[in-house]
């Protein structure tokens, strides 16, 4: 048991700590960063993580608040690995390093965003724009190293000797894929973490409601049609479900995730979060998928065995 527990709530940040004699547990939930999904709550195998409506005052609605009961919660860093967003830090003596990943108890989600500067034109700034989280930062420098501020000043060959660098800040990056369909064929592949389908019945839509439009993080996502009704660009949707958590309607807004992206994982102790964040069958899916991969590598490496056998009665 900790010597001590802190939990500290306050409108930029959320801590949690726990003080034991030689480890120190602390869970940082920023709240700049948090935009009220539902994710956290779905991957916590401790079910510690709760969303709270807020009350809308004036004419933008709030999104959701996440609390944490500090009672149930134990540091495991399940919420730490798969925000979508990067806004929970779980660290231990200052360190994020998670037991749960180490021992693959959980996988580790993957932000699968590859970058061709060879297919970016010098001039263009057009990814950095369309990130609706300011997660991009292109810099260029000339021949001679130094920063390159308006490379349509400078000559055809100069400007061929410009080198671009686009910077992506990966650990807050949702994988919308804005910046994908904003620049040039090639320039920016991304692979969603979450893949999903979000659909919205306009007849069961509460009259002047906007909630959802105003809270979802990821701009041009949900918009107003030409009848004033809220319609979806699926395209760049991340499947948080920020929007559902704000609905005032349940029936008017549905976000199902049927994948997640994510790094290999030995350990049963993730199945149950993962039939949460998306469903028993789509589960089920990948269990099976995981099965017959495993037998596949059993067949593979039985098949090796025999050979080497055959080869060493040759020889």
């Amino acid at each position: 048991m900790p010597f001590k527990t802190i939990k500290q709530d306050a409108a930029d940040a959320l801590v949690l700590e726990w003080i034991l004699q030689v480890k120190n547990y602390k869970l940082t939930l920023d709240r700049n960063r948090c935009v009220g999904c539902e994710i956290c709550t779905l991957a916590c195998p401790k079910t510690a993580i709760s969303t709270i409506k807020q009350v809308k005052i004036g004419e933008k609605a709030k999104k959701a608040k996440i609390d944490i009961d500090q009672s149930k919660c134990n540091f495991c860093g399940a919420c730490d690995v798969f925000c979508p967003y990067g806004a929970v830090k779980v660290t231990q003596n200052g360190n994020n390093t998670l037991s749960i990943v180490e021992k693959e108890s959980y996988p580790q989600l993957i932000r699968d965003i590859v970058v061709n500067t060879k297919k970016c034109d010098k001039e263009c700034v057009t990814c950095e724009d369309a990130c609706p989280l300011k997660l991009i930062k292109i810099s260029k420098v000339g021949w001679d190293g130094k920063p390159v501020e308006d490379v349509s000043v400078l000559s055809p060959t100069a400007k061929r000797r410009v080198q671009l660098t686009v910077d992506i800040t990966k650990q807050y990056c949702p994988t919308c894929r804005a910046c994908e369909y904003k620049c040039g064929p090639g320039a920016i592949i991304v692979k969603k973490a979450f893949e999903g389908k979000i659909k919205i019945k306009q007849k069961k839509c509460p009259p002047e409601c906007h909630n959802c439009v105003e809270v979802c993080p990821i701009t041009g996502t949900l918009v107003f049609g030409e009848d004033s009704k809220v319609v979806v660009n699926d395209q760049t949707c991340t499947y948080c479900g920020a929007c559902v958590n704000v609905c005032p309607e349940p029936e008017a807004l549905m976000v199902k995730r049927t994948k997640v992206l994510h790094t290999p994982v030995r350990s049963g102790a993730w199945n149950k979060s993962l039939e949460r964040i998306t469903s028993v069958e789509n589960a089920a899916k990948e269990f099976t998928a995981q099965a017959s991969q495993i037998r596949r590598q059993l067949v593979d490496k039985r098949f090796v065995i025999e050979e080497m056998k055959k080869n060493d009665k040759s020889s």
